[in-house]
């Protein structure tokens, strides 16, 4: 056997050794890790994969020839070295369903074995006195670069050990990120009915506040997600209501809680099956945790990132129960079935006072409260995914309010709360519907919307409101450079266009315009200026026009 061969084996047996430590320097064989959605809440929220190989992966079969392995292609830029492994030497195995999985990454305890059983096989085979006599003559010939590649190998180890001591947790990963929001708005106070057109200019300082959440992912099984988030905040939610109307909200006002830390969310997803995801929340929950809201490049999940307006992330029937319950625990449950990999089909339950173990009275005589009986919404919705590039859902929720209140979140008061007698708000259920939609047109170019129609009826009473609501928006992913977004939406907030109560119908149509352009720093840094104009607000053409003014700098880690 010539010196070549020989030469060639002990420096590429050092190569397995040098490339085995640095696979597992940064890796703790304990570790999970965390495996990242789309870019928005699609049902498929952050899940965690093991890194350690299961039973079956490391289970192996000897191959005498590589057209054996069937994803092993003579086109393959390894092939030849294959072939050469599992013909010549033998030392080469499979996977028990015939692949030789070329792609995946390996452990140091894998490339050991290979290493090993490819040593014994030429041993056994081809070694003699002379070919050793040649290794040793090697081994002293590459005495310095051994005893080099040596040095770093116990160098990674050492880091490697550091990385385990020093690791966070074995199971959890932590997530975060942080806003800060510099915001005006500026105009005239919109009124509501005969108060509209009479409001003075908007008493609007320009304000610098902050949003922080800190996410605890945790897995037990490798498929199981338990997410704690905690937050804290001293942004005024919709600023402090100082122009007359909700529509100004922006997708970070979240709750103000002075920058106390509080539990915001606390949510365990598992899988049952293949198909079947089952999200039981215990607080905090919305609907768009466990659902896709079909809005990709403008859902923000809480204004991280996406719209800047509350409107805009998402159809606002997505909200209806769970926004703005003082002192309540949104809980309840969501799932998600895989049908096919083009349909899915999503429902869930959440109740708004979900905590409360005795009767809430309200004004009028209703009660609310608990996990049934009180105020809730069940959705239900299919989703169509033709292509990457196209998503388009159907979606249904069923509401109980017996404080009167949809709870949209954003829309004229008369949509949010449509009866009002005697001066109390009155109980009510709802029926609403849902269409969207998102299009990539090219990679730089996509276009979506949404349509929603809410059908209100009056508790013990045949007093009924239809409200409607709907935008369109158009996306320019990479504008100007990698990673960046231009962004504009147009849309109508959530309005009133019938109720048996007629005072409480929206005589004209507010148009909501806001353009974004978000941009990276880095992969760490993102900032967000942006514009939202409001024509005709509170669905009020006495009302003068009102524009908020932001930059959102957003810091993740």
């Amino acid at each position: 056997m010539s010196t070549q061969f020989w030469s060639r084996l002990i420096l590429s047996s050092a190569m397995f050794v040098v490339f085995s430590n640095s696979v597992s320097a940064g890796e703790s064989l304990s570790v999970r890790q965390i495996e990242e959605s789309s870019t928005q809440a699609t049902g498929t929220t952050m899940h965690l994969t093991p890194l350690i190989p299961t039973q079956e992966e490391e289970s192996v079969a000897q191959v005498t020839s590589v057209s054996q392995l069937s994803d092993v292609q003579p086109t393959d830029w390894a092939f030849q070295a294959l072939q050469s492994l599992v013909e010549r030497y033998g030392c080469i195995a499979g996977y028990p369903d015939g692949t030789f999985r070329g792609n995946r990454a390996a452990t140091r305890y894998e490339l050991a074995a290979a290493l090993n059983a490819c040593l014994d096989q030429i041993s056994d085979r081809f070694a003699t006195k002379e070919d050793l006599e040649a290794v040793k003559a090697l081994q002293e010939e590459f005495k310095a670069e051994l005893a080099t590649l040596k040095g770093r190998v116990d160098g990674l180890e050492a880091r490697t050990a550091t990385l385990e001591a020093q690791q966070f947790s074995t199971t959890t990963k932590l997530q975060g990120d942080a806003i800060f929001a510099l915001a005006d708005v500026f105009g005239d106070v919109a009124g509501v009915g005969a108060a509209a057109g009479t409001g003075a200019n908007i008493d609007s300082r320009v304000t610098l506040s902050n949003r922080v959440r800190l996410n605890l992912l945790t897995s037990f099984t490798g498929k199981d997600r338990l997410y704690i988030r905690l937050q804290a905040s001293n942004r005024e939610v919709n600023f402090n209501n100082a122009a007359g109307t909700n529509m100004t909200r922006l997708a970070l006002d979240t709750g103000n809680t002075g920058n106390s830390l509080v539990i915001d969310r606390l949510d365990y997803m598992f899988p049952v099956g293949k198909k079947l995801k089952i999200d039981v929340f215990a607080n905090g929950g919305f609907h768009h945790y466990y659902t896709s809201t079909v809005n990709p490049f403008f859902e923000g999940g809480g204004g991280a990132r996406g719209a800047l307006s509350f409107f805009g992330e998402r159809n606002p029937i997505y909200r209806i129960g769970t926004v703005g319950i003082a002192g309540g625990s949104t809980a309840g449950i969501g799932t998600s079935y895989q049908i096919s990999p083009k349909f899915r089909f999503d429902l869930g339950y959440l109740a708004a006072r979900s905590n409360s173990s005795t009767a809430i009275a309200l004004p009028g005589g209703a009660t609310d409260g608990g996990l049934f009986g009180g105020t809730y919404s069940a959705l239900a919705q299919l989703t169509f995914k033709p292509s990457k590039a196209a998503e388009v859902a159907l979606t249904y929720v069923r509401g109980y309010a017996p404080d009167g209140n949809l709870r949209y979140g954003v829309g004229s008061p008369f949509a949010n709360i449509p009866f009002v007698n005697g001066g109390i708000n009155r109980p009510l259920t709802s029926n609403s519907f849902g269409l969207q939609g998102s299009f990539r047109i090219t990679p730089k170019l996509a276009v979506g919307g949404w349509f929603g129609y809410t059908l209100a009826d009056q508790i013990n009473s045949t007093a009924n409101a239809d409200i409607i609501n709907g935008a369109v928006n158009l996306a320019l992913p990479d504008l100007f450079m990698k990673g960046a977004m231009g962004g504009i939406i147009v849309g109508v907030p959530p309005k009133t266009i019938s109720n048996s109560i007629a005072a409480r119908r929206d005589p004209d149509t507010t148009i909501h315009l806001e353009a974004l352009y978000q941009f990276p720093i880095n992969n760490n840094i993102t900032i967000t200026p942006g514009i939202i104009y409001l024509l005709n607000p509170n669905h009020n053409a006495a009302n003068s026009d009102v524009i908020v003014g932001v930059v959102r700098t957003t810091f993740n880690f």
